[in-house]
């Protein structure tokens, strides 16, 4: 019995053309020649991050960004213009920003943002689209210098850099797939909903280890490009670690051990060593 109908057929071939769309937008991609230099290594940002619309997903990001900093306004615990911290903040962020877009073209379209929260947490973030945020408590409780906050904004920055919210949406989205065949082939409506679901969640978003030790090696190397001592990484964890011993603190709460990422910080010194200096020269 012949059970091939117009409808299956049609149906085979939009599978197919999905498998083959999917392949490709997950297959490996020749290296940009911004990444083509001396520096760290961590390879092309993840193909899963391009099934998730950018736009979207920074959409999001500054909408979230803004809650947050009109809720903390409210409770007066927004750092003003004027506040020595917030433009001590600004004046570091002013030197990395501009390097950003050797590791993302489209840092240069963002519309940067750097705030100071008022709380004991010890905290900081990026999120997708350059919104920076500092809690108080990072820096009053750690006592960090301009060198090692450096360190911390490097790293942050690097997570919206690698795009690294977008490829956590971009995993869940290919789960989606499998979950719910049939409603993918007929519009890929599943990657829209990750978006608008976890949208709302940018900032509780976990990243891989992986993803940690190489916001730690990107955000060295814009430190160092931007005339920070990248050794401050190694005084950075040490401060880390004394303060995690009574409570982990929530910037801690997924990231690899602090003796394991002191390690290879030092492995990879050599590397931006030669950057910090010449960045001291100029």
């Amino acid at each position: 019995m012949n059970i091939v109908t117009p409808f299956t057929r049609r149906l085979a071939h939009q599978l197919a053309l999905r498998g083959m769309a999917l392949c490709l937008l997950l297959s490996p991609v020749a290296w940009p020649a911004a990444m083509a230099r001396d520096g760290v290594d961590v390879g092309t940002n993840s193909a899963f991050s391009r099934l998730v619309p950018a736009d979207d997903v920074e959409h999001a990001a500054t909408q979230q960004y803004a809650q947050l900093l009109q809720q903390a306004a409210q409770k007066n615990a927004l750092g003003g213009n004027d506040h020595p911290q917030v433009r001590r903040l600004r004046a570091i962020a002013g030197r990395i920003i501009p390097l950003a877009t050797a590791w993302n073209p489209r840092a240069r379209g963002w519309r940067w943002e750097v705030n100071l929260i008022g709380s004991r947490q010890i905290n900081a973030f990026c999120m997708p689209g350059g919104k920076i945020a500092f809690y108080s408590g990072i820096l009053e409780q750690l006592r960090l210098t301009d060198d090692e906050v450096a360190m911390v904004m490097g790293h942050e920055i690097a997570h919206a850099l690698r795009e690294h919210a977008r490829e956590r949406m971009g995993k869940n989205a290919v789960t989606g797939i499998g979950a719910s065949l049939l409603s993918q082939v007929l519009g890929l409506g599943q990657v829209g909903q990750t978006v608008t679901h976890y949208g709302a969640q940018l900032l509780t978003l976990e990243f891989s280890r992986k993803d940690e030790s190489e916001a730690d090696l990107v955000g060295m190397e814009l430190a160092a490009r931007a005339g920070y001592d990248p050794r401050a990484g190694i005084t950075l964890w040490q401060k880390m670690g004394a303060a995690s011993k009574e409570a982990p603190p929530q910037w801690l709460s997924t990231h690899p051990s602090g003796n394991s990422r002191i390690a290879d910080i030092e492995a990879n010194l050599p590397k931006v060593m030669p950057l910090y200096e010449r960045a001291k020269r100029s």
